[in-house]
Parts: C-alpha cells; sequence; structure tokens
C-alpha cells in the first residue's frame, strides 16, 4: 500500500534589510570582527612571550603543580533525596 504525497510548493521571497535591522546587522558584524581581532592578537602576544622564555631558556618549575589546593579536603555536605 503505497501513499505518494506531493510537498506543499513554497514560494521563497528575499526581502531587502532597511533600516534599523541592516544597522544591527552591519554593527553586529564589526563587533565580531572586531572581536576575533583582539583574539588574533591576543595569540600573538602570547605566542611572542612564550618564544622569549625558549630564547632566554627559562624551564618550567620542577615541582610538580596540582590541580587542588593544599591541606585538607573540605567534607562533602550530602542532600536528602526529595
Amino acid at each position: 500500500m503505497e501513499t505518494t504525497q506531493e510537498k506543499a510548493r513554497v514560494d521563497v521571497r528575499i526581502e531587502p534589510l532597511r533600516g534599523l535591522p541592516l544597522a544591527l546587522e552591519v554593527v553586529g558584524g564589526i563587533g565580531r570582527t572586531l572581536g576575533l581581532t583582539l583574539l588574533w592578537g591576543l595569540e600573538i602576544v602570547r605566542d611572542a612571550y612564550f618564544r622569549r622564555l625558549d630564547r632566554f631558556n627559562v624551564r618550567p618549575r620542577h615541582k610538580r603543580a596540582s590541580a587542588f589546593p593544599p591541606g585538607q579536603p573540605k567534607k562533602q555536605r550530602t542532600t536528602a533525596p526529595r
């Protein structure tokens, strides 16, 4: 038992942006561009910093670093199930 359904035809209309929506799109694009430029600039500074450390032969710390602070861990409170 085959059923064939035809898809309804959809008319697509492209309307040009005008006024406030156009201004918001332009400002959003400029903001994204400036944000990426800032990130790329910070990446360049970070790379230069680490290259300088390599050039001065600065080695990483000898003591192993830990993600946990020193001392006794705090006791975890458990909440009663509702």
